[in-house]
């Protein structure tokens, strides 16, 4: 037998799939942009029709903190387990988190 293909968007048929209403190749304006600022907490939410600076399935629905800015691209540190990773990622790929979500007493 052959061994089967796993390559960097494996496995990712239901994940990586947009609703109807939302098919398109742009994405809306209102993602791009936006401005985060270091400290910022992020939603790692994938676009699967932009592919530059699309981070691995694996950080798909996660939260971050934005760092800095490289380019266009935003350095989000996120905790997986006990390690920090640092991820280079474009802002059609991030969503801002709500003060209410964090805890916030405002």
């Amino acid at each position: 037998m052959v061994k089967a293909p796993r390559g960097y968007r494996h496995r990712t048929r239901k994940l990586l799939r947009k609703h109807i209403r939302e098919r398109g190749a742009v994405p809306p304006l209102s993602l791009i942009m936006h401005e985060y600022k270091p400290g910022d907490k992020v939603y790692i939410i994938i676009n699967p029709s932009v592919h530059k600076a699309m981070p691995h399935r694996r950080y798909h629905g996660k939260v971050g903190t934005v760092v800095g800015k490289r380019g266009k691209a935003y350095i989000v540190q996120l905790r997986v387990g006990s390690k920090i990773k640092t991820l280079f990622i474009r802002p059609e790929h991030l969503r801002p988190v709500p003060p209410e979500a964090l805890g916030g007493k405002e």
